[in-house]
């Protein structure tokens, strides 16, 4: 990994088109090809990034750049569209790199990781018609629990969780909004799935247009038949 604290502009080209104005920013350049563009604040979630598979690019800046200021200037090509993260730096204050080797993964409490397989052998819970793309689904930001099919053919993405709590719904928030600039997948929408959903978190999913589902763990593993209930 590469990382580098820089004073720098950024555009997205593409479907989408966004500035982040000068300022001193973390660019990170992973591994696996994907780029990412962090402040000091707003939480852990990046202002800007490229997915993967994309390439990196360092050009000489046109005149009129040099005049302004841009001593570099990175081209950060996806490699699946005409999507562009354009990064002028204008100072560069640290670099460094860092092998981090292979990462095992998430370990998901046993609740959690058991709902998760539970509910995509039983994918059939989110209505008929629906059909299981995969578990644990890659992105530049971690993996989405489940990516499952609508009887219409629409991708959904699915985020588990014991308690569904606000942190939930942003964490999939981000997902969406990384899913939807996929050509293939796109549109996609949210379900957010738990044992139990915390009125506030509800509130907030439902108001950006994520379904929310309660999860009977006994009885999708077996040990409750709620046919045999009194009430």
């Amino acid at each position: 990994m590469r990382l580098i604290i820089a004073k720098c502009s950024v555009d997205y080209v593409g479907r989408l088109k966004a500035h982040l104005p000068l300022a001193v920013r973390l660019l990170l350049v992973k591994a696996d090809g994907s780029v990412l563009v962090h402040s000091d604040g707003g939480s852990y979630k990046p202002l800007n990034w490229m997915s993967p598979p994309a390439t990196v690019r360092t050009t000489t800046p046109a005149e009129t750049e040099l005049e302004e200021g841009v001593q570099e200037q990175w081209i950060v090509q996806s490699s699946k569209t005409d999507d562009r993260l354009i990064i002028n730096i204008h100072e560069q204050l640290h670099e460094s790199h860092h092998d981090l080797g292979v990462d095992p993964g998430l370990i998901k409490d046993g609740v959690e990781a058991d709902l998760q397989r539970l509910l995509a052998e039983q994918i059939h819970t989110l209505g008929d018609g629906y059909t299981l793309i995969r578990r644990e689904y890659f992105t530049a930001i971690g993996p989405v629990d489940i990516l499952a099919r609508d009887p219409h053919g629409a991708t959904v993405a699915i985020e588990l969780k014991r308690r569904g709590v606000i942190d939930g719904v942003e964490q999939l928030t981000r997902y969406l909004a990384l899913l939807n600039r996929d050509p293939l997948l796109a549109p996609v929408r949210g379900v957010f799935a738990a044992q139990q959903i915390k009125p506030q978190a509800r509130v907030l999913a439902l108001d950006r247009g994520i379904e929310c589902l309660t999860l009977d763990y006994d009885a999708m593993r077996g040990a409750d038949d709620s046919s045999t209930r009194l009430f």
